[in-house]
């Protein structure tokens, strides 16, 4: 109890330095000063009745949401559904795939006024917070008002585990209060069991991510961009990038034209902040390099084309012949393997992929990933799949295939929500 009331205090001293944050952040991004009164609880947007509250931090969070929220939005379409984020690239992913069909939000910050504030704005009859979101008071106030709280797609890694360990008894009470954790792996089940949360209400139900389904026009038009611009070159794909992994990927590429001239590199970064410094990086070495977000398509033999837009992803996944999925060189924990499993393509990533292990381990074991140590190995491997096809053809297959057979983690949730809107009816 100690603990959690320092929380609290912490929580609100800390409002003033949130606040100059997001005003920083807005000078060069204003979408961050957009609904600004909503992370503190406040705003005209509100739910007319009671709905569902799905909580997802930014873009990976959406997308994983995306077929779960598609689901309930069926089965349930007289019950409201509000979204939140914390990041506007998730917001602006919110309003690509759902318009109008759902409400979004910003989520509160963590301090009981902003949550009892967001609460009875939104009404929620049953809270779905995506992977891993430990909040204490909002999980406190869903216990409050006997909100079912489901922590859906749910992962915590090894190094997240030591961190809570050290507030074991703030989130130990955080997780007591009858919250249902969809995990989605043994490996992670184990580890909310090590932080506090109770046994009869941790279930595997698998990865969502392993249910993505891309609309047949988004295929569609990856193939068409390539056919109209690169239509026989071959293509690879650096997805997710962080900071060093660009420059990782840049000489990568190098090692891949060497032996396979005129191959070009679709460079995809995570984090539209970092845009205009990885320009500036492809501009020291290839001047006149051309951009995704001036309408500019690759032109002749540009050995480099920079994907700096949100939301296209998939688009170029489909356009590619083979993918580099980042957060991995460096260590982030990787980022979603199986978005360009279920494409087909033959995946490379670097050796952090603690975010999702056992998705790691099972397209490693059917043959349909391959991890590299560092930039040269990375070079190396994908030089060696762009110069063979039938490799990259049985390859992605290969991973398509585990990808498929790893399914299912959507109907498993849906039988675990059912009861629980039936019961708030």
């Amino acid at each position: 109890m100690l603990l959690y009331r320092l929380y609290v205090v912490i929580s609100y001293l800390l409002i003033p330095v949130v606040a100059l944050v997001l005003f920083w952040k807005g000078l060069s991004n204003r979408a961050y000063w957009e609904h600004f009164e909503e992370r503190f609880g406040f705003g005209r947007r509100r739910l007319d009745r009671p709905g569902i509250w799905v909580h997802a931090v930014s873009v990976g969070e959406v997308v994983a949401a995306s077929s779960l929220v598609a689901a309930l939005r069926k089965k349930h379409p007289d019950i409201p559904v509000v979204v939140t984020t914390v990041t506007p690239t998730g917001a602006q992913q919110v309003r690509d795939l759902f318009g109008d069909e759902v409400l979004h939000s910003y989520a509160p910050y963590d301090t009981p006024g902003a949550v009892r504030r967001f609460f009875r704005r939104m009404r929620p009859r049953l809270a779905i917070v995506m992977e891993t979101e430990l909040w204490p008071n909002m999980y406190g106030e869903c216990g409050k008002r006997g909100v079912p709280l489901v922590l859906a797609n749910a992962r915590i890694s090894p190094r997240s585990v030591k961190r809570y360990q050290r507030f074991s008894s703030l989130f130990r009470e955080a997780l007591s209060n009858g919250i249902l954790i969809a995990a989605q792996s043994e490996q992670d089940a184990a580890r909310f069991l090590r932080v506090g949360a109770n046994p009869e209400h941790v279930l595997v139900t698998g990865n969502l991510k392993a249910d993505l389904s891309f609309p047949r026009g988004l295929i569609e038009s990856g193939q068409r961009f390539r056919d109209a611009n690169f239509p026989r070159r071959p293509t690879w794909i650096a997805a997710s990038t962080h900071e060093g992994e660009e420059a990782a990927a840049l000489d990568a590429h190098d090692r891949v034209r060497a032996r396979v001239p005129g191959a070009l590199l679709l460079l995809v970064p995570r984090h539209p902040n970092r845009f205009e410094g990885v320009a500036e990086l492809l501009a020291a070495r290839y001047p006149g390099f051309r951009r995704r977000s001036l309408s500019q398509a690759p032109g002749g033999d540009d050995p480099v084309y920079l994907v700096d837009t949100l939301g296209e992803l998939p688009m170029f996944y489909a356009a590619a012949d083979a993918a580099f999925v980042g957060g991995s060189l460096v260590p982030i924990g990787g980022h979603n393997l199986l978005e360009p499993a279920v494409l087909s393509l033959p995946v490379i990533t670097g050796p952090h992929n603690f975010n999702a292990e056992q998705t790691a381990g099972l397209l490693q074991d059917a043959g349909g990933l391959e991890l590299v140590a560092d930039g040269a190995a990375l070079g190396d491997a994908m030089a060696a799949l762009l110069a063979d096809p039938e490799q990259r053809r049985e390859r992605g297959l290969r991973g398509c295939r585990a990808a498929a057979q790893s399914g299912g983690a959507l109907e498993r949730l849906l039988r675990l929500l059912d009861p629980l809107l039936v019961r708030n009816d």
